[in-house]
């Protein structure tokens, strides 16, 4: 290792190809982690628009088809499509609450549905076109913005992982009573989790969150809490098949919300790329965010065809390319391929939908306050002697905070607040963005202190950068 980190010839860790079989291991701790968070947006749809059992199946075979390509197009990447990072994609959250008022408000049922997607298409296809001009307001993305998203962001996600410990009926329902058994089934799995890194170096220690996953679900099911007879009566063999729910239909409201939400998701986005960089040790430009977001878009319009929804970075995953230190943008490529295959073969999806959700919540817990750590480093390189920066920090986290605390802040909302407002991440990077701007731009007359090069073209989101050849786009 110390090697590769000597010789500007010498392959980056992020464009490492690893030999199969490991990338098929962290592959699949990968899809694990993923696997909850990735099929909930279509339950949730499913229930609010009243859909059959087989319908709801048939949208989370599609999600898992269409994450797997979005993956491949942003690990891998297609000329300028993709950062070639290791960030894996799935729906966004951001566009659940949206989605229902569209399919709700057309009636429900398969019309809904239809109504969805012709939205999808067409925001999707905004988001490509639009992704080169929104990359240019990287020169207002310094350490002060993006160490609070990030920061954001792993606070944003703890109580999902909370909310997975207990049980519990989502991060909008305080779960009470809460069963001691599924505690300890969090908690057995995030210390065997922390007993593995601890006693074991090397690959064992690599795939920690997958051997404590595995241990926690045999433990589950050899005290009756794990059941697998779903396998059984699951199909085994399907193709994801382009309008399968009919035509869309494309009308002016929905296709605005959800335009909204694709900008809303850009900003996602952003904070993800910059908080992947730096923990692969990558400066971030201009060029990158344009490649990252081209890839969102083209995701989502084809998500709308395969009757699947928005596509964005999954911060979850972040978080495990932190605590593993596993940095090839490969592993998330053979992510992808095992998501393309669960899609089509819904036995093996159903395999992985047995893992209890308080196992699933004992990883993610670990994992997502790594991603608040990433956040935290950022924030290190920030001049705090500058009470703008203060300000800046404070407020954001309180706000993003705010919305995590109390969802059902922005109930009584309009329809179009109610996107910024029930996202504690929404909420806190917008602020920390617009607080940036009025604190450290309008307000003074000193230039702060930025990451922006002397070319006003990139962003270095650590102090220490080890220079890689970068890859080419």
């Amino acid at each position: 290792m110390n090697t590769v980190r000597t010789t500007s010839k010498a392959v980056h860790p992020v464009d490492e190809i690893l030999p199969i079989w490991q990338l098929g291991v962290y592959g699949f701790q990968h899809v694990l982690t993923f696997y909850a968070a990735a099929v909930i947006v279509p339950i949730l749809v499913a229930g609010a628009l009243g859909l059959s059992h087989d319908t709801l199946e048939h949208l989370i075979e599609a999600d898992l088809f269409t994450c797997g390509i979005a993956s491949l197009l942003q690990a891998v990447g297609i000329g300028n499509i993709g950062v070639r990072l290791p960030l894996l994609q799935g729906v966004t959250f951001v566009a659940v609450m949206p989605m229902i008022a569209i399919g709700t408000a057309a009636g429900g049922g398969i019309v809904g549905l239809q109504q969805i997607f012709g939205s999808v298409i067409v925001a999707g296809v905004f988001s490509y076109f639009l992704a080169p001009h929104f990359s240019k307001l990287i020169r207002f993305f310094p350490p002060v913005v993006t160490g609070s998203v990030i920061l954001i962001i792993g606070l944003a996600l703890l109580p999902v992982a909370a909310n997975d410990i207990v049980a519990g009926r989502g991060t909008t329902t305080m779960q009470d009573p809460v069963q001691l058994r599924n505690v300890a089934y969090g908690l057995g799995t995030l210390f065997c989790i922390l007993g593995i890194q601890k006693f074991f170096r090397g690959f064992i220690g690599t795939i920690a969150i997958l051997l404590g996953l595995v241990c926690g679900t045999l433990v589950a099911w050899m005290l009756g809490d794990a059941q697998f007879q779903d396998v059984s009566a699951a199909p085994l063999l399907t193709i994801a098949r382009p309008f399968y729910f009919g035509l869309p239909s494309f009308h002016i409201v929905p296709i605005f919300s959800m335009i909204i939400v694709m900008i809303i998701s850009m900003l996602e986005t952003t904070g993800d790329v910059f908080a992947t960089g730096a923990i692969v040790k990558k400066t971030i430009s201009e060029k990158d965010i344009a490649c990252a977001i081209r890839a969102d878009g083209i995701a989502t319009a084809i998500g709308g065809i395969l009757n699947s929804f928005p596509y964005t970075c999954f911060a979850e995953n972040v978080g495990l390319v932190r605590l593993t230190q596993i940095k090839s943008r490969w592993v998330v490529a053979a992510a992808a391929v095992i998501m393309i295959v669960l899609g089509c073969i819904p036995k093996l999806a159903a395999i992985m939908a047995c893992v209890p959700l308080p196992v699933l919540g004992g990883a993610a817990l670990s994992m997502f306050a790594t991603v608040a750590v990433v956040g935290i480093q950022t924030l290190t390189k920030v001049d705090f002697d500058n009470q703008n920066n203060m300000i800046i920090v404070g407020t954001s986290v309180g706000l993003g905070m705010l919305a995590t605390a109390q969802p059902h802040i922005a109930d009584n909302f309009p329809h179009w607040a109610q996107i910024v407002f029930g996202s504690g991440i929404t909420l806190g990077s917008m602020s920390a963005m617009v607080l940036h701007l009025i604190f450290n731009h309008f307000m003074t007359e000193k230039p702060q202190k930025s990451a922006i090069n002397t070319h006003g073209t990139s962003v270095t989101v650590e102090a220490e950068f080890v220079s890689y050849p970068h890859t080419d786009h």
